[in-house]
């Protein structure tokens, strides 16, 4: 359980480091400089790379370790598809359960974000959002694919905007909350889906 807890802290930090750009696309993860840092064995540091592969951020290659995947417009593109439905998924399974007061705290993180000074708290407001008005879906697995899919997609906002930041006002955001506040689903649905394929500052 110790090693355990501690890979997924070892992956967790090297995720945010290579999600806000830190550790650039094709860089090497060296196992042994990685363990050192950690005060760790080789074994949650592997365990670590697992995690980073399976979340797509890191790719092994044979008798050459581990580097930093990089990514190109048709990755962004088909994360995009691919958030685009199951986000859509999760919010026909999570409405039935939403609350007023969900909604109102869906409400806050959009109005974060219309705040946000930098893309890092943009993003993550925006992530709130998302996780707020699906996680009534009750689906663990679902949620989880979504999140790695967030986390690939803050990878390409943070290369995108970083050196050129206007907090955006999101209008979509509001649109969602206002369909799930009249009951009509259909019209939240098609503006998330809608939403969900904007990435890096344009739509695909």
């Amino acid at each position: 359980m110790k090693s355990d807890t501690l890979a997924a802290r070892i992956s967790r930090t090297l995720a945010e480091r290579i999600i806000a750009g830190t550790i650039e696309a094709g860089a090497r993860l060296r196992q042994d400089h990685i363990a050192e840092e950690f005060g760790a064995s080789h074994v949650p540091v592997r365990e670590a790379f697992r995690r980073l592969e399976a979340q797509g951020l890191v790719v092994s290659e044979p008798r050459r370790g581990v580097r930093v995947a990089g990514f190109s417009g048709d990755e962004i593109k088909e994360v995009a598809e691919m958030r685009a439905a199951l986000e859509v998924l999760a919010l026909r399974n999570a409405a039935p359960h939403l609350t007023k007061a969900i909604l109102d705290r869906a409400e806050e993180a959009t109005k974060a974000g219309d705040r946000a000074g930098d893309v890092e708290a943009w993003e993550t407001a925006n992530r709130d959002f998302h996780r707020l008005i699906l996680a009534p879906c009750g689906m663990p697995r679902l949620l989880k694919a979504i999140d790695d899919l967030h986390a690939a997609s803050a990878r390409f906002l943070f290369a995108g905007w970083r050196a050129e930041w206007d907090a955006p006002t999101d209008r979509d955001h509001r649109a969602i909350l206002a369909g799930l506040r009249a009951g009509d689903l259909e019209a939240a649905a098609s503006v998330l889906s809608r939403h969900v394929r904007w990435v890096g500052g344009r739509r695909l």
